[in-house]
């Protein structure tokens, strides 16, 4: 049924995937640029039957953090530019109408911040300014003149949005609506403001016009709306002429992941099911569906009748091409590690709007193209970590002879750890792409394979691409004779640690992965959970305090303020939410003296005292492993360094330096 078409209204969908909306941030002015075009129509090359723009600013307030604006007429042209472009691929696209309200983010360019009341917003903190009556007749006219606009400049679907815990989702909840006109107070005067957008959207636009609400199915915030509530809401859409439900969950404020890793595949899709209870217009469904197969079985279930994929093209924009011509097993899956997100919020210089750790491409279609070859060489790629499958990868698709060596019986290097702990398991779909994808590319690849310049001179390679990763670094601590200690690496590789406290000493990603993987030693399965619940063989009190004390005491050290400093925005509040969870105990601003044989001496605030511990695990950063390199580079001509070899860093350096130097490279 994927790719069955659907029509909605005059519309026909050539298959009932949906590119959601995402906010790249690549429009610092707000006007469509080349940027923008460029991504979405390689997406519309890879066969998304829908492409959602947005969120897209209806009011000049809204032009802030790169979004793209369509709030005036000079807007209209680049738009125009866009739809074009996308549609010539046979992809339809739409537009999503965007109002932050007190999630804006513009007061940081002097913008004032509005929301229905006064309530600080539960994303910057910020109070807003209360709406009057006649701001909020105003904005309810903007709306409405921002989708004739998109309406000239070609879209054929306008969404508005009703999700994340932006303005309309304001409106509607109880925490951040305390009205006490006819847009607050009641259920039914909440929804008066969203109801009535979507009218005017329609009397502006026409009958024709195929108008759709990306809704949250449930707020997941405490003593905000559930799916009840917004069952009720999407009935009185339908009632005044929406024609698309396109359900997601959650605000940004959330805190239940949504999207992240450790949310099982279609944890959501329940929601779809109960808003279809209530409507008999077609619904969709996203978050967390990276998997064709699954996406195919939620419809034949009759559990959606459309699919979102957001991320999902932004890790392969061949998502769907790949689906339909039986190549899924060659999609490069998200692997939910929120990279994407830190590009949008956190406005670093390295990271330009949205990216995508595993895509190097994603954002730089313009930038980053694949370079022609002046000559083809025989290349030899030595490690199959990351940035050696990248390099593999690149080197092949530009039509080199190339082979890859690896000194383990597997690939993957250090990522195979990456994928164990708690809720990364997501993160080894990245190892099979490889393992499919290389071969198809015809990669000949050797596994434990012990490189030396013997075994080199022997595979006679005219360019040497040399990443070998890196190994754990030894702080210089003062060590007690037989003090028990172990490597973070060596616990994640499964490594058994001896007794039942244990101290880990660093608080960085690694350190706070290592402590839940052992905090979460002998707590309940989900299998056990399931067949408990099912037969209801224990209170729910006492399934909670198996699923959340395990077998270990675990006890965090870090000498810093502040535990994950180096995770992404959007995996970090999760991680530090589950180590409060599973009750590890954790020593901030708290200074390593020496590690004994009965714990971890340590000083806080002038004072010394010892955590006790049976295993010390030290989770303290890595170095580079590059001895072969320097060996090589005596005896080879264009021998080269990738990845944590050169410099340790996160999974984006090595997929982004891998790609770009390998590219640039063997172009020459």
């Amino acid at each position: 049924m994927l790719f069955e078409p659907l029509q909605i209204k005059n519309l026909i969908l050539p298959n009932r995937i949906i590119m959601s909306a995402l906010d790249l941030a690549y429009c610092p002015d707000g006007q469509v640029n080349s940027r923008l075009i460029n991504f979405y129509e390689q997406r519309a090359r890879g066969g998304a039957g829908l492409i959602m723009i947005g969120g897209t600013a209806i009011v000049p307030e809204g032009v802030y953090g790169g979004f793209v604006s369509i709030h005036d007429d000079t807007y209209i042209e680049g738009h125009r530019q866009l739809t074009q472009r996308v549609k010539q691929h046979g992809a339809r696209i739409g537009v999503q109408l965007f109002h932050s309200g007190a999630y804006s983010l513009g007061f940081k360019d002097g913008h004032e911040v509005v929301a229905p009341s006064p309530v600080p917003s539960g994303l910057t903190g910020q109070i807003p300014r209360e709406l009057t009556t006649e701001e909020i007749q105003q904005l309810i006219r903007s709306y409405g003149q921002a989708a004739v606009r998109a309406q000239k400049a070609g879209y054929e679907v306008i969404e508005i949005i009703s999700s994340a815990g932006y303005l309309i989702n304001q409106f509607l909840s109880p925490l951040t609506n305390q009205r006490r006109d006819q847009y607050g107070g009641s259920l039914e005067n909440r929804m008066r403001f969203g109801l009535e957008v979507a009218a005017e959207i329609r009397r502006q636009v026409g009958p024709d016009m195929v108008l759709s609400v990306r809704l949250s199915g449930s707020d997941f915030v405490p003593g905000s709306n559930t799916w009840r509530e917004a069952g009720i809401f999407a009935r009185e859409l339908q009632q005044v002429s929406i024609d698309l439900i396109n359900i997601t969950g959650g605000w940004h404020q959330s805190r239940v992941p949504q999207i992240q890793a450790e949310v099982p595949r279609g944890n959501y899709v329940y929601l779809a099911r109960k808003i279809k209870e209530q409507v008999s217009i077609p619904v969709a469904i996203g978050n967390r569906i990276n998997n064709p197969a699954l996406a195919g079985a939620i419809l034949q279930r009759g559990q959606a009748d459309l699919i979102s994929v957001a991320r999902g093209f932004l890790a392969d924009d061949q998502w769907a091409a790949k689906a339909k011509n039986g190549q899924a097993h060659q999609i490069r899956k998200c692997i939910a590690c929120m990279t994407c997100l830190d590009g949008a919020f956190l406005e670093k210089a390295d990271l330009p709007g949205v990216s995508c750790a595993i895509n190097a491409q994603a954002g730089f279609e313009e930038t980053r193209q694949l370079k022609t070859p002046r000559q083809k060489y025989r290349v030899l790629v030595i490690g199959a970590g990351p940035a050696g499958l990248e390099a593999a990868r690149v080197a092949a698709l530009q039509g080199h002879q190339v082979v890859l060596w690896e000194k383990q019986d597997y690939m993957g290097g250090q990522w195979r750890l990456a994928s164990i702990p708690p809720g990364k398991e997501e993160f080894f779909s990245l190892i099979d792409y490889y393992q499919e994808i290389l071969p198809a590319l015809g990669v000949q690849i050797k596994t434990g394979i012990n490189a030396d310049a013997k075994a080199v001179a022997a595979e006679n390679p005219q360019v040497i691409l040399v990443a070998t990763g890196a190994q754990p670094a030894f702080p210089p601590l003062p060590t007690e004779t037989g003090a028990p200690v172990m490597q973070a690496w060596q616990v994640l590789a499964g490594e058994p640690v001896v007794g039942q406290r244990i101290a880990v000493v660093g608080g960085g990603a690694t350190g706070c992965e290592t402590a839940l993987y052992l905090a979460e030693q002998g707590t309940l399965s989900a299998e056990s959970l399931h067949f408990m619940m099912r037969h209801q063989a224990e209170q729910i009190e006492v399934l909670q305090d198996l699923l959340n004390h395990g077998i270990y005491k675990v006890s965090l050290i870090e000498m810093g303020k502040g535990l994950a400093r180096d995770m992404a925005r959007g995996m970090r509040w999760p991680t530090l939410k589950h180590l409060r969870t599973l009750g590890v105990d954790i020593h901030e601003e708290t200074r390593v003296k020496v590690l004994r044989t009965g714990g971890v001496e340590v000083e806080k605030d002038g004072q010394t005292a010892l955590i006790p511990a049976d295993t010390i695990v030290l989770a303290t950063g890595s170095v580079p492993c590059n001895g072969l390199y320097q060996e090589l580079s005596q005896r080879f001509a264009n021998v080269h360094l990738l990845g944590d070899a050169a410099r340790p860093g996160k999974l984006i350096d090595a997929i982004h330096g891998a790609f770009e130097r390998t590219n640039d490279l063997l172009s020459k």
